[in-house]
């Protein structure tokens, strides 16, 4: 018995009173009908079933007989029995009912082969808007509801050939109900055979969910027709008297033509001429349809249960038009007529139908809906929603919530979204470009795993469940898993495979779900006007200069070249664009901010993910927006650096990586190259990236000033290190030697680690000969040759990162070295300190303030800074001499190196209380006091300005207004070359250029011209101080 799957006491006795079991076993030629018994999901329940039919039956011989000869009759009748209770309990009463699983099933019956071929994404009527009426013609080819129709008005005594819309039955009462059950389960036997089959026979066809689910939705609608004409029959005897129209509209799942074997089935009702006699006759439909087949639920009415059951067309119009709310129209989707008057049923699409499709002008539809779905979440009990396949989180809610809601929101504006059925939806959504292919098709793998499983949940007794057998069930759990074609694997059985296979599709549908579900562009979408979303109209022109763009017809060219044709990515861009039109309206620049995005679209066209992203992650749009209609700077980088495009939509990647290990991740990088040329280029690769996150994220407000600083000039320095490092491997391979160490010094904001996007390198280059470990002789062989080698070394380094190039530029400075451009490039650190002690004045000795390593051997550059401190630390500080000095110099800098025309109030490196201001004034007191106070010998300016105040050398307050004024000044400076694209002192005193760096340094400013009087106000102060600390007036 144990090889059948046979664990029962009576297995043996039924099976040998069957006659297939003799003394020793399988009487001859009954093996076969075993080993199939034996696939059945529970064979034990098989034989029960099998034998309570033989012993209900008058000649078991002939069913007997056909079972060995048949395998299909075995597969249907076995699947049957194995999986369901109800349909054995129906075979028992009805006995000879077992000779409609013979043959193919029977005549248009679910499973025989069809004409025009399978169909993927399950039953979808026609389009109203085009047809006028709604036909069913789903996945079974109508076949269901045409052979139902006639077979369920045949059993009520009505004329099978009669117009359905007007049959009348001849059974009423009792007698038409019972005739009506057991003609209704005679069709439902049929299709549960056909959609079991498989499991038995692994030959026969696996319908599949979509169309069993049509099939059933057919059936449904075929019981309803004859509930209604028994209901004609009831309330209106006299067919000559005059009748009122009735149409029967489903709801819900009917609607969409996907039904459970057992389900409520949810109708509104439109009529036309006497009411109140339309209300009988839809309440006795609904009375009668319920104790025959399923009940009839018509709560989802206008006002609920507490309204009208038949309203009239006007009152339907009425009432959507004032008073619908939004859960109501999320209803109203699936909204499909399936009996009455077709003409009536047709109408009411027409006239109500559309309405569904204005909804998401609705004010928060998009969180009505969210709402809704947390609600029934939160109401559904703890302890079973782990096993609720239908609310619980991941459960098939989450799947139809998230399809309709985009559909509600996208729908308006595509028509090829309006479909009634989930899978079908999906499919027309991920075709639009909507939803992602792969997300789809995985949303439709699962959503059809779990229909399958609550199908065969539903089966067993024929009651409306959802929920999972309790874990420790392990008989109910292997029977199940058995039944939905889940088997032992991986050295799990059955049951705990079904259980993982659940959770698995279960996380999918969540992982997905709150992706789609929650995702920000919905939001945004929704709140688009439905106009604003016709991108090719007049109205859009008009639309386009209300939002603010300057040049309508210029915009609206872009749109069309980005949008026209009928691509994945013209689909894709009709969703974006209306959003990021508005978006874009926001920023100080929407036509360039368009013009932007249109470039950088049509240069990443053919990367996949691009799209993708914008779509699905809506901080990436709204993020990419900001940026683009805001500066200039950007676009170029992005378009070569893409992958900084995922991290809009990640603040914490954009922001915070660790400078040090991006330097590292870029020695290492540009070191595996031979060739400097290819190293090169590989470092501004890398530091293209780096430059697009670092102002990305600056212009989205996410790094401070001193982070921006310290980015930029942490990866210019690597990229400094590494051409260094394969310039002079390459220059030894050429030379036959390396006569040289080298070392590199940042001096200016290179050295202080304050870059900005538009700065220049300052460095000093320093040798010595390589076998020389201490003080080499200034003018010996040994320094000449590693001058000479050094120098070419820093020649090519300084020729290599300055070429031409589509990058922001890369020029290294040397110009702060001795004698300056007419001063040789490198020197030995004897010759450096022969020069600082014999012939450097006073502001070389104060540019040596800001000198650090930066790059090569770091020894030969630890003994130059330990060197060079007697000079820029002075022993005592610098007299009063060399003080005015630096005050003279500072100020013929003030009057000489200021541009010609440019405003001294708004410069932000030579005006007043801008960034020399702040530094010369640091610089001095580091010049008087670094000597004595240890925390001022620092390269920073920030950290200078801190320990002044620390040592009492500056006023707190003093302090505090210096520093305000070059954090500003610096951020300032910075986000102005980002606008401009170019590199700018001059803070923009006027229109767009002037409004963009308001809003991105200063959110809160009411208007620019607020913000340039408080840059102003915060200079004027410094300047202040700097007038009574510096040149001491």
């Amino acid at each position: 018995m144990a090889r059948y799957g046979l664990t029962g006491d009576q297995a043996e006795t039924m099976l040998a009173e069957a006659g297939w079991w003799g003394p020793v076993g399988p009487t001859p030629g009954n093996d076969v009908l075993l080993a199939a018994l034996s696939r059945s999901p529970d064979p034990d329940l098989a034989l029960r079933g099998l034998d309570r039919l033989r012993e209900a039956l008058t000649d078991w011989t002939e069913l007997r007989t056909e079972l060995v000869a048949d395998s299909p009759l075995r597969a249907r009748l076995f699947g049957v029995l194995g999986s369901s209770t109800a349909l054995a309990d129906h075979l028992v009463a009805n006995p000879a009912e077992w000779r409609r699983l013979l043959g193919a099933g029977g005549p248009g019956t679910v499973g025989s082969p069809r004409e025009d071929g399978p169909r993927e994404d399950g039953p979808e009527p026609a389009d109203p808007e085009t047809t006028g009426e709604v036909v069913a013609d789903g996945a079974t080819g109508g076949r269901i509801l045409r052979r139902g129709t006639r077979v369920l008005l045949d059993a009520i005594g009505a004329d099978p050939d009669a117009d359905p819309a007007t049959a009348r039955a001849e059974l009423t009462d009792a007698a038409g109900i019972q005739a009506l059950r057991a003609a209704y389960r005679g069709l439902l036997l049929d299709i549960a055979a056909a959609d079991l089959a498989h499991l038995i026979e692994p030959t026969m066809p696996d319908p599949g969910y979509a169309e069993i689910a049509g099939a059933l939705t057919e059936l449904a609608e075929a019981a309803l027709i004859a509930s209604l004409a028994v209901s004609r029959a009831t309330v209106l005897p006299d067919a000559s008297a005059e009748q009122p129209r009735l149409a029967v509209l489903a709801m819900g799942k009917c609607g969409g033509q996907e039904l459970n074997y057992v389900s409520d089935v949810d109708v509104v009702f439109v009529g036309e001429g006497d009411l109140v006699l339309a209300a009988r006759l839809a309440s006795t439909m609904m009375q009668v349809a319920g104790k025959a087949c399923f009940e009839v639920d018509a709560a989802l009415r206008p006002e609920g249960k507490a309204g009208e059951l038949v309203r009239s067309m006007d009152g339907y119009a009425s009432y959507y038009r004032r008073w619908a709310r939004t859960w109501e129209f999320q209803a109203l989707l699936k909204a499909r007529p399936i009996a009455g008057d077709r003409e009536l049923g047709a109408r009411y699409l027409t006239e109500i139908w559309p309405q569904v499709w204005t909804a998401a002008n609705r004010d928060n539809l998009v969180g009505d809906v969210q709402q809704m779905r947390r609600k029934v979440e939160r109401h559904l009990p703890s302890d079973i929603a782990g096993r609720e396949l239908k609310l619980g989180p991941g459960g098939l809610r989450d799947v139809e919530f998230a399809v309709q809601l985009l559909q509600l929101v996208h729908g308006r504006n595509d028509p090829q979204l309006r479909v009634r059925a989930t899978l079908g939806a999906l499919r027309a959504l991920a075709a639009g470009g909507y939803v992602g292919r792969a997300d789809a098709t995985e949303l439709c793998e699962s959503y059809q795993f779990l229909r399958t499983v609550e199908h065969r949940l539903q089966l067993q007794r024929l009651r409306r469940t959802h929920l999972l057998p309790a874990e420790d069930d392990a008989a109910e759990l292997r029977w199940l898993a058995r039944a939905s074609g889940v088997v032992a694997r991986r050295g799990r059985s059955a049951g705990a495979e079904l259980q993982a296979e659940v959770r698995r599709h279960a996380g999918r549908i969540r992982r997905l779900h709150e992706k789609l579900f929650y995702r920000p562009l919905l939001e945004a979408v929704s709140r688009v006007p439905s106009e604003g979303l016709r991108l090719t109209t007049e109205q859009a022109l008009e639309r386009l200069a209300a939002l603010g763009y300057a040049a309508p017809d210029g915009a609206l060219h872009h749109i069309k070249a980005l949008t026209e044709g009928m691509s994945r990515r013209a689909s894709i861009q009709r969703t974006l664009l209306p959003v990021l039109l508005d978006l874009l309206a926001e920023t100080p620049d929407p036509d360039r901010g368009l013009l932007a995005y249109r470039r950088v679209s049509e240069e990443l066209a053919n990367t996949p993910w691009y799209l993708r992203v914008l779509r699905d992650e809506g901080a990436v749009a709204q993020n990419l927006a900001t940026v683009l209609g805001a500066a200039r700077f950007v676009p170029d980088l992005l378009i070569r650096a893409p992958e900084v495009l995922r991290l809009l939509g990640q603040p914490d990647e954009l922001a915070h990586r660790d400078p040090s290990e991006v330097a590292r991740s870029l020695r290492r990088t540009v070191g595996r190259h031979h060739e400097l040329r290819e190293a090169v280029a590989s470092a501004r690769s890398l530091r293209r990236h780096e430059l697009a996150r670092v102002s990305c994220a600056d212009l989205l407000g996410l790094m401070s000033v001193p982070e921006v600083c310290l980015a930029l000039s942490s990866v210019w320095i690597a990229v400094l290190d590494s051409a260094l490092e394969v310039a002079t491997r390459v220059t030894a391979a050429q030379w036959g030697s390396q006569p040289a160490r080298i070392a590199v010094l940042g001096m200016g904001r290179l050295g202080g680690g304050e870059l900005g996007y538009g700065s220049d390198a300052d460095v000093l280059f320093v040798c010595e000969p390589s076998a020389t470990t201490g003080a080499d002789s200034v003018g010996s062989a040994d320094s000449t040759e590693a001058v000479r080698f050094a120098s070419a070394v820093a020649e090519q380094v300084r020729k290599a990162l300055g070429g031409p190039s589509q990058d922001p530029a890369l020029q290294v400075d040397a110009d702060l070295r001795p004698e300056g451009r007419n001063g040789p490039l490198v020197r030995t650190l004897d010759s450096y300190l022969n020069y600082y002690r014999k012939w450097g004045d006073v502001w070389e000795h104060q540019a040596l303030l800001r000198a650090r390593y930066v790059a090569g051997d770091a020894e030969l550059a630890q003994r130059f800074i330990t060197a060079i401190e007697e000079f820029r630390y002075p022993a005592g500080g610098v007299d009063e001499a060399r003080a005015r000095e630096v005050r003279r110099i500072k100020a013929r800098v003030d009057t000489e190196r200021l541009p010609r025309g440019a405003d001294p109030k708004t410069h932000t490196k030579l005006g007043r209380g801008g960034l020399a201001d702040v530094e010369w004034t640091i610089q001095l007191l580091q010049l008087q006091h670094a000597d004595q106070v240890p925390a001022l010998r620092t390269t920073s300016t920030i950290d200078g300005l801190r320990a002044a105040a620390e040592a009492d050398l500056l006023d707190r307050q003093d302090a505090e207004a210096l520093e305000t004024a070059w954090l500003l000044a610096t951020r300032v400076r910075n986000v102005a070359t980002l606008v401009r694209g170019k590199p700018t002192d001059q803070v923009p005193t006027s229109g767009r250029e002037l409004a963009a760096v308001a809003l991105i340094v200063d959110p809160d400013a009411d208007d620019p011209g607020e913000f340039l009087d408080s840059y102003r106000r915060t200079t004027r102060q410094a300047r202040t101080v700097v007038e009574r600390v510096f040149y001491q007036s």
